[in-house]
């Protein structure tokens, strides 16, 4: 962004990077007292706004609709396991596309001090996230989570569940999301307060009307989670199959908390994590069929970049949230090389594997194609480049992200909240190495079912745009 002042008004610059409209434009001096963000004034986003202005129905400020808007906790209570003297505790991290994601819920106590009276939820609540990456993110609070408590959110209470439903879709359109935007932009942590939140403008269709199209998008979103749960069953029997192909059970589960182990056993690594059962049952199984450990099989890449001897204005950059750990698919940033972060350092190249070794049980493990040559990873990976002739690439890539490799990547990773792992441990990674042919069939399976997994990924979420377009359509006509 650029600007230049001439008179009575400020001309801004936008690049496509910042705003994908790139053009020109002109604003009041006296305008930019109220706001002085570039994007609070981009001429597209209030022609767009206008919108509201004509629409079918009557528009209201969304303040006039509430009975009230509150704050969650900012203290949260200690965390609990989950008992009958328990309560779920709904925080920002669990919401997400426009519903509470119970599996993630975690626990506080039943019984909390009066000051905490605020913070507790009843049901039907429209819970709006205030504040981070996530700000504008919505849900309405299913009934099953009566007498929870909420974190520091906005809980904004409405005269019916109906209208709650009908305004957390409306949020979750283009128009709804503008105007979320406008006004959580900060030059630092972006937040949105309860002032912000009553001022937002939504029409406001009959209680019928917005019982209908809160039915239709019901419907709309129990086929888009259908959609995705086919394709989570897809990658979920992959572990299955790579072990039945390769002539091995599954593992028992063994969760045992007190075991003995050998002493010679214990020179190598003295932690209890590494002597755990579960992982001894791993390498036991693995005994029974042709292993090589993985430094014998591969070579780690040292190509490294620095941004001082980058001629370009940017690159792109590969850094750990952007490897997919359920599909194995891998994406970059422009990064602007005057800005390269300090982790910005490894160089890699096409058919590359890359490994994060930070968190590496989680599978956040690619195979780059063509279109990554000369893309800059984190030092957060360790790049597999040169791979011995009898390994197929694309199997490595399977055998990998398989259970019996990544529990292998736990059992030698340290540090507790946040395990990772070194290049060095990385080599002894044990990994099955069956004949060639075997190989290529396992690894055009897993290909094939990650491909398909993806398609259904991608058709799920065209579909969901286009439903919240067309409900876009029918409130504002």
């Amino acid at each position: 962004m650029a600007s230049l002042s001439a008179g009575s008004r400020l001309f801004f610059s936008v690049s496509p990077a910042e705003s994908g409209k790139a053009h020109c434009f002109a604003v009041k001096r006296g305008d930019v007292l109220e706001r002085a963000e570039v994007a609070f004034h981009q001429p597209w986003i209030h022609d767009r706004l206008r919108l509201l202005d004509n629409s079918t129905f009557e528009v209201k400020s969304l303040g006039t609709l509430v009975n009230d808007i509150s704050y969650g906790t900012g203290s949260p209570p200690p965390y609990l396991a989950e008992s009958e003297k328990t309560v779920p505790f709904v925080r920002a991290s669990d919401i997400k596309d426009g519903e509470v994601i119970i599996d993630t819920l975690l626990h506080v106590a039943k019984k909390q001090p009066s000051s905490m009276d605020k913070c507790r939820l009843r049901g039907g609540e429209l819970i709006v996230v205030r504040s981070g990456a996530n700000t504008g993110d919505c849900a309405v609070i299913p009934e099953s989570l009566a007498n929870s408590f909420a974190a520091y959110d906005l809980i904004l209470e409405f005269g019916s569940v109906t209208l709650s439903k009908f305004v957390g879709a409306f949020l979750d359109t283009e128009i709804g999301r503008l105007q979320l935007d406008l006004v959580k932009g900060r030059s630092a942590q972006p937040h949105i307060n309860a002032k912000e939140i009553a001022a937002l403008r939504i029409p406001l269709p009959s209680t019928d009307e917005q019982g209908r199209l809160i039915v239709a998008m019901q419907a709309l979103r129990a086929d888009r989670k259908t959609m995705l749960a086919q394709a989570d069953a897809l990658l979920a029997e992959l572990d299955d199959f790579v072990l039945q192909s390769l002539g091995l059970a599954p593992p028992l589960r063994d969760s045992r908390h007190a075991f003995a182990v050998r002493h010679r056993a214990v020179q190598q690594r003295i932690d209890s994590h590494f002597h755990s059962p579960e992982f001894a049952q791993i390498h036991e199984m693995l005994s029974e069929i042709e292993c090589e450990e993985l430094g014998d099989l591969a070579s780690f890449s040292k190509e490294l970049w620095s941004p001082e001897d980058h001629e370009q204005a940017s690159f792109r950059y590969i850094e750990i949230s952007m490897v997919n750990s359920r599909t194995g698919e891998a994406n970059w940033n422009i990064v602007q090389t005057n800005e390269a972060p300090s982790r910005a350092r490894k160089m890699v190249r096409e058919d590359d594997v890359i490994v994060s070794l930070t968190r590496p049980h989680h599978g956040s493990i690619a195979h780059l194609g063509p279109e990554f040559e000369g893309c800059i990873a984190s030092t957060g990976f360790a790049v597999i480049r040169d791979v011995a002739d009898h390994i197929n690439r694309n199997f490595l890539w399977c055998v990998l992200r398989s259970r019996i490799c990544l529990s292998q990547m736990l059992q030698r990773a340290s540090g507790g909240n946040y395990p990772a792992i070194t290049e060095g441990q990385l080599r002894k990674i044990i990994v099955p190495v069956p004949d060639k042919g075997i190989q290529c069939q396992i690894a055009d399976e897993v290909v094939r079912r990650v491909e398909k997994a993806r398609q259904f990924r991608a058709e799920a979420e065209r579909n969901w745009t286009e439903a919240k377009k067309w409900f876009e359509t029918q409130v504002l006509g």
